[in-house]
C-alpha cells in the first residue's frame, strides 16, 4: 500500500498526486499468459479393454455419485473466420467478426466491455468493470497482449492522451474518481468529488463516465451518471470551470451526459461534443463552455462521440422500437460525415432525410445488444464494446 500521499490544494482543487515510485499495488500488472491445457494419461484398462456392460454401468454409477471427478480445462479455439453477413450503408459497410475478442472467461473474465482506445503502437486497450482485469490489451488479430487493473469496480470511461510522444490513459470510475495512469497502469493522479474544490456540495452526486483531453492538456470530465455537468481542469488537476446547466431540457442542459470528446476536425477551432443520451443527441460547446448547437439523432441513445478523420462514430446503446420506447437489446453503430449528416448505421436502418430532417433510426439486424463504444483502427475497421451483453467480448467490424 502507499504509505503516504502528497496532497495539495491549488486554485481550490484537492488532488491526490502519486509519484513514480509509489506504485499502486492493487493495480499491479497481471500476467497475460494463456492457460496450460492439462494432458490426460491413458490407463492400460482404457487401452487394452473395452468396457463391458457391467463396467459401463459401474463407471456410470460412480460418475453420477461424484466418485469420479473430471478435471476442468479450457481448449482455446482458433479465431473464427469473418461472417459473410454485410452490414452498414453506402461506402461504410462491414463484415462481422462476433468472436474477435473472445478469451478464456475463467482466466480473463469480463462483465461489461465499456470502452476502447488505440495507442500509437496499434494496441487496442479496453476498459471494463471486472476487477480481475479492468484493462485488456489486444492486438488487431484479437490476441491478448496484456491485462491489468484490479480495483476499478466502476471502470467505465477510457481516454488516451498523447503528450508530445508520451502517452497516458484516463480512466473514469463511476464510483467517483478520474484516474490518470501511464501505459503500464501506474497511477499518476486522481481527481475526486467536486466538493473538494468547491464545484459541488458534498451531497451532490458525482459518478463520472467519460473524459477528454484538449490540445493544451486541459481535462474535461463528464459527470454522466451524477449531476450532469462537464468539469474542466488543467492538466495538473486544477479546477477551472463547470460546463452546462446540469440536468434538464434546455439547450445547454443534459439528460445523461454520458460522453465527451474534442472535435478537432476544424483544427483552427476545436470544440467539445457532449452526449445527451436521453435527448438522442450530441451538444456542441466551445472549449470555454459556451453552447453552440445540438446534433439530433432521433431514435438513437448514443454513447460517446468518437472522431476519426472527417467522420464521427458512436455506439448506440438503445433505439426506439415498439411504441417508440427505449427498447432493450436494440443497439447499433452510427456514422456521421464532416457535415454531421448520418451516412451509415451498421446494424440499424438506413439513414433517411426528409426535407433535410433526419428520420427515426432503429435497430434492423439483431447483431448487437447494447453498443457502448467504438474504436477505429488505421484500416478503418470498427471495434465495438458492449454493455449488458451477457459478458461478451468486443466485436470487430471489418471494413469492406
Amino acid at each position: 500500500m502507499i504509505s503516504e500521499q502528497a496532497r495539495f490544494a491549488v486554485r481550490g482543487c484537492f488532488v491526490s498526486q502519486i509519484s513514480a515510485d509509489q506504485i499502486n499495488t492493487k493495480n499491479q500488472r497481471l500476467s497475460a499468459s494463456k492457460p496450460q491445457i492439462p494432458k490426460h494419461k491413458k490407463t492400460n484398462h482404457m487401452v487394452n479393454k473395452k468396457l463391458n456392460r457391467r463396467n459401463f454401468l459401474n463407471t456410470s454409477t460412480k460418475v453420477a455419485a461424484g466418485a469420479i471427478i473430471l478435471p476442468h480445462f479450457y481448449i482455446g479455439k482458433s479465431k473464427p473466420k469473418l461472417s459473410e453477413e454485410v452490414i452498414g450503408h453506402g461506402k461504410f459497410t462491414y463484415k462481422v467478426h462476433k468472436e474477435w475478442g473472445n478469451l478464456d472467461p475463467s482466466q480473463r473474465p469480463v462483465k461489461n466491455c465499456h470502452e476502447m482506445v488505440m495507442d500509437s503502437k496499434g494496441r487496442l486497450i479496453m476498459v471494463g468493470d471486472e476487477t480481475k482485469n479492468n484493462i485488456l490489451v489486444y492486438d488487431k488479430s484479437g490476441k491478448l497482449l496484456d491485462a491489468w487493473g484490479i480495483s476499478y469496480s466502476g471502470g467505465h470511461g477510457l481516454s488516451l492522451w498523447d503528450a508530445g510522444g508520451e502517452e497516458y490513459l484516463f480512466i473514469c470510475d463511476t464510483s467517483g474518481t478520474l484516474i490518470k495512469t501511464n501505459m503500464a497502469g501506474r497511477e499518476l493522479m486522481r481527481i475526486g468529488h467536486p466538493s473538494e474544490y468547491g464545484a459541488y456540495e458534498k451531497e451532490d452526486k458525482f459518478n463520472p463516465t467519460e473524459s477528454a483531453i484538449a490540445p493544451n492538456g486541459d481535462i474535461y470530465v463528464a459527470d454522466g451518471y451524477g449531476s450532469q455537468y462537464v468539469l474542466q481542469f488543467t492538466q495538473k488537476g486544477e479546477f477551472i470551470r463547470k460546463i452546462g446547466g446540469g440536468r434538464g431540457d434546455r439547450d445547454d442542459q443534459f439528460q445523461t451526459a454520458h460522453g465527451v470528446c474534442i472535435d478537432d476536425r476544424n483544427a483552427a477551432e476545436p470544440t467539445l461534443l457532449i452526449t445527451s443520451r436521453a435527448h438522442n443527441s450530441f451538444k456542441r460547446f466551445s472549449l470555454e463552455g459556451k453552447y453552440i448547437e445540438t446534433i439530433f439523432l432521433p431514435g438513437a441513445f448514443v454513447c460517446r462521440p468518437v472522431i476519426d478523420g472527417e467522420n464521427l462514430y458512436a455506439g448506440v446503446c438503445w433505439s426506439r422500437l415498439k411504441y417508440l420506447n427505449r427498447t432493450p437489446d436494440s443497439g447499433f453503430v452510427t456514422i456521421l460525415d464532416k457535415e454531421n449528416k448520418v451516412i451509415s448505421n451498421p446494424g440499424g436502418t438506413a439513414p433517411k432525410y426528409v426535407k433535410g430532417q433526419l428520420q427515426l433510426m432503429l435497430q434492423e439486424q439483431a447483431i448487437f445488444n447494447h453498443c457502448h463504444d467504438v474504436c477505429i483502427d488505421d484500416d478503418k475497421n470498427i471495434y465495438v464494446c458492449q454493455w449488458n451483453a451477457n459478458k461478451t467480448y468486443p466485436i470487430k467490424l471489418e471494413r469492406i
